[in-house]
């Protein structure tokens, strides 16, 4: 009974310190984050309310799992899980020579845009990396390109499934602040798309600046035969597109069905290209009972840990400390990104997105910000988590497929000038919330 009544006796402070300190030193021993969340929520559970706050952790855990649109999210990483699989993303890339052409950059640029297209088909990152790391990348190594622009074209536009919808971090984001996904799908449109335009931007001034950084493509014009040959690549993933994100803007479907709808589309591409067998779906399951068993468990121990903190008062408090830091609404939102970001670059977003917005969403609504557009900011803050050392993901993923000689510290100081777009992003976001809210 003594140990029930010990971290009542440290009050909120206390208790939201240790809880803190016990989580960093668990995750410090290399104790995957939901093992972690799930063990620090049963020793404040039992420390601070005793055997009966149990049953109060597991209904909230369940109200998180039995929710309808978490379907969705299986769905998505299945059709990544396809398309990793199939020659459909080499096809769209070499389709794309139709509209680098002779540009100076063009196959970085081309890149970028195959980067839209997967995002606008998956909303997965990791498959993204590895597929452009495979195609992209020696094609930009062996015509010339500067190692550092290539490297960071494949991890910034790889890392575009987060923002591009369906992103997978959108849902999760709407799930956890209770906001219609529908409408964070649709908010995220333009800021995405906004987000690769700096991209090429970006690979246009370098290449014009610098020409030997991004060499013109010679060799004879593609004949119109060719040319046609070309466009094929592109019909199957356009049209996958238009149905998953057709079907949800015209209101035909909800976010759910649109899944199934994607990988029923995939699964249709792969039969049509002569490229289905039981293997590959096979293959492809496995990886989506991977990937989606990976969110759940810190989804499930993120959600224990929530909600016990919110028991013990503990929610009521870090707003409190957050709010006092300024009268400001802005100073505060500035604060929270800084936050995510610093927390973006040791966590998962799976984590920080189930820590961190039952906490942040409240407040921002209480200071009059809208959290849909909140979640857009939030999914763009995601993006430099990805790409951020030490931990950054998609350096891990772009140094399982890159050729030898490239190390991760090349990839990690190549990465550096698309972080400083994606904050540029994010402020851009913050000065002008109407390009999310319109």
């Amino acid at each position: 009974m003594e140990f029930f009544g010990l971290l009542q006796g440290l009050g909120i402070e206390g208790a939201t310190g240790l809880m803190f300190a016990m989580l960093l030193v668990l995750l410090v021993t290399g104790i995957p984050l939901a093992y972690v969340t799930l063990l620090v929520a049963l020793i404040f559970a039992l420390g601070w309310f005793g055997p009966m706050a149990v049953p109060l952790i597991t209904s909230r855990v369940y109200s998180f799992v039995s929710s309808f649109v978490f379907v969705s999210v299986p769905m998505f990483v299945l059709m990544a899980a396809i398309l990793d699989r199939s020659g459909i993303a080499r096809d769209l890339f070499d389709a794309m020579r139709l509209f680098g052409g002779r540009l100076r950059g063009g196959i970085a640029i081309q890149t970028i845009l195959v980067a839209v297209i997967l995002a606008a088909m998956s909303g997965i990152i990791g498959g993204e990396v590895v597929l452009l790391g495979l195609i992209a990348l020696p094609q930009m190594l062996r015509l010339g390109y500067d190692k550092n622009l290539a490297i960071g074209v494949v991890c910034a536009g790889g890392a575009l499934g987060t923002m591009v919808p369906p992103s997978i971090v959108l849902i999760i984001y709407g799930l956890t602040a209770n906001v219609s996904i529908g409408d964070l799908f649709t908010a995220a449109f333009i800021p995405g798309l906004m987000l690769a335009g700096f991209y090429v931007a970006y690979v246009l001034i370098r290449a014009y600046l610098n020409p030997a950084m991004a060499p013109v493509v010679e060799g004879p014009r593609a004949s119109t035969a060719e040319k046609l040959r070309l466009a094929k690549g592109l019909f199957l993933p356009i049209l996958v597109v238009i149905g998953v994100l057709g079907s949800i803007y015209g209101g035909i479907a909800s976010v759910t069905e649109a899944s199934a709808v994607g990988v029923l589309g995939v699964t249709l591409s792969t039969m049509i290209r002569g490229e289905f067998t039981i293997g590959l779906m096979k293959a492809a399951a496995l990886q989506t009972l991977q990937t989606v068993g990976m969110i759940v468990w810190i989804g499930i121990g993120a959600t224990a840990l929530v909600g016990v903190f919110n028991l013990m008062g503990g929610i009521k408090f870090v707003s409190a400390l957050i709010t006092g830091i300024s009268d400001e609404p802005v100073i505060v939102l500035l604060f929270m990104m800084a936050l995510l970001f610093v927390l973006g670059m040791f966590l998962d977003w799976v984590g920080i997105a189930l820590l961190t917005m039952p906490i942040f969403v409240p407040i921002i609504t209480s200071m009059g910000y809208d959290p849909v557009w909140f979640g857009v900011v939030f999914c763009m803050n995601m993006q430099m988590s990805f790409l951020s050392p030490p931990f950054g993901p998609a350096a891990f993923y772009l140094k399982s497929v890159a050729p030898p000689d490239i190390s991760l510290g090349d990839i990690f100081r190549s990465l550096l000038p698309f972080i400083g777009l994606q904050a540029l992003a994010v402020a851009v976001l913050i000065l002008f919330p109407a390009i999310a809210i319109y």
